[in-house]
């Protein structure tokens, strides 16, 4: 399913969920090295070609989508996809007999983009997503 969303760029009022793609590691990996997150999202700390391996290792998978959220209101400020990541959605496909069957993660690793809507707001555009790709 990555490989599906690979060019997709999903834009909410408050979220923008763009692929999770290579330029976005170095980032992703200084979230992940934050205790709370690690615990919160029951994840291990890697290293930085680990978390290299593991975005490309999610591209290839056929049963996972991630999108990176970006906060809309810090692109509009920053012009910049990097400085506006607040954190990550996810949904697997865990039911190898029904591929209507699956289970959706949000992370706003950012705590400035908490509390704004973005999560909420992320999910329902990832759960409209996911619903048109297993039609």
């Amino acid at each position: 399913l990555m490989r599906v969303n690979q060019n997709t760029k999903l834009v909410g009022h408050r979220a923008i969920l763009v692929p999770y793609c290579i330029h976005h590691v170095p980032k992703y990996h200084v979230w992940m090295q934050s205790p709370e997150l690690l615990e919160l999202t029951a994840s291990e700390r890697l290293s930085l070609e680990e978390e290299y391996q593991m975005q490309q290792s999610w591209l290839e998978d056929d049963n996972k989508c991630t999108f990176i959220v970006l906060d809309a209101d810090k692109l509009a400020r920053v012009s910049s996809e990097i400085g506006a990541m607040a954190g990550d959605v996810n949904f697997f496909l865990n039911d190898p007999d029904d591929c209507r069957v699956a289970e959706i993660e949000i992370m706003i690793a950012e705590p400035d983009s908490r509390r704004k809507g973005i999560g909420e707001e992320a999910l329902t555009m990832m759960m409209q997503y996911g619903s048109v790709l297993v039609m």
